[in-house]
């Protein structure tokens, strides 16, 4: 391989593995080069491009425990033999629940590296708790909109309802609306950390400040954020039920079953909840 700037040609070199970025079939040619993984693992295991998540259920703690190492023992053993070593810097333990589910460990440099366990960790844009509550996640989001609130507030002057509209719509709700459905809050401080967004921009239309925020919202057509993220729920709910989304509506939703309800075919079933947590989540949330 070599690069070529303005007519001027680098030296080759040998290309061991990888490939080019940006190239066309490089994407297609990485996925095929990774597709094996889930095959040599016994846990679960979930790949997105070059990132890699592997669980267990930890019931029999230390068979268990040796289990959950083997696997990674053999991920990192795939991972030598194709020269495409994992940084273990990036690679982390989340354990979630109350219980110590044991440590893990990775080769670096010939050497034994165990696992940090973290309490918090980006993946894909949305930060995951081992608690699974979404405060994190909230508070990163609210932070977001209101930088950019900010630079919308140094930079106008006047901002009429249609102005507001196209600068809402395009800088600041992306940031409370990206992956909602995942991290819809349900505790109070969380609704309300991201309500306050909303709060001080529709502040920000000339001649609705001195207005409630209920005014305020009739006045611009909006809804509350809560309102905005009950209807995105339900929305989608439909479109997983309808076929709209190609997601298998069996894994997350069971149809009811009785003949006395009268309305429509897709009445689903509620299951119980043992966790109060369990019971804001997207699937029994919307039941």
């Amino acid at each position: 391989m070599r690069v070529i700037l303005n007519g001027c040609a680098t030296e080759w070199i040998e290309v061991l593995s990888g490939v080019p970025q940006g190239s066309v079939l490089g994407p297609l040619l990485f996925l095929i080069y990774v597709n094996e993984l889930p095959k040599i693992v016994t846990s679960s295991i979930k790949l997105f491009a070059d990132d890699t998540k592997i669980w267990k259920k930890i019931q029999n703690k230390q068979e268990d425990i040796e289990v959950l190492q083997q696997d990674v023992l053999t991920l990192e053993s795939w991972s030598e033999k194709w020269l495409q070593s994992f940084n273990t810097d990036k690679c982390k333990v989340m354990n979630l629940g109350a219980v110590d589910n044991g440590r893990y460990f990775l080769r670096d440099n010939n050497e034994q590296a165990e696992l940090l366990c973290c309490e918090n960790e980006k993946d894909l844009g949305v930060w995951i708790s081992n608690d699974l509550k979404w405060s994190k996640q909230c508070s990163n989001a609210a932070n977001k909109a209101m930088s950019v609130l900010g630079m919308i507030k140094r930079s106008f002057t006047y901002i009429s309802i249609e102005s507001f509209k196209i600068l809402c719509n395009t800088f600041v709700r992306p940031h409370l609306d990206y992956c909602v459905q995942i991290w819809n809050p349900y505790l109070k401080k969380d609704i309300a950390c991201l309500e306050k967004i909303q709060r001080r921009a529709t502040k920000l239309v000339h001649g609705l400040n001195k207005m409630s925020y209920e005014q305020r919202l009739e006045a611009l057509g909006l809804y509350s954020l809560q309102q905005r993220r009950l209807r995105g729920d339900l929305i989608e709910t439909y479109k997983i039920l309808t076929g709209k989304e190609k997601i298998n509506s069996d894994q997350l939703f069971q149809k009811a079953t009785t003949t006395e309800l009268r309305g429509h075919s897709l009445k689903l079933y509620k299951k119980s909840s043992r966790l109060e947590l369990r019971k804001h989540f997207f699937q029994p949330k919307n039941c």
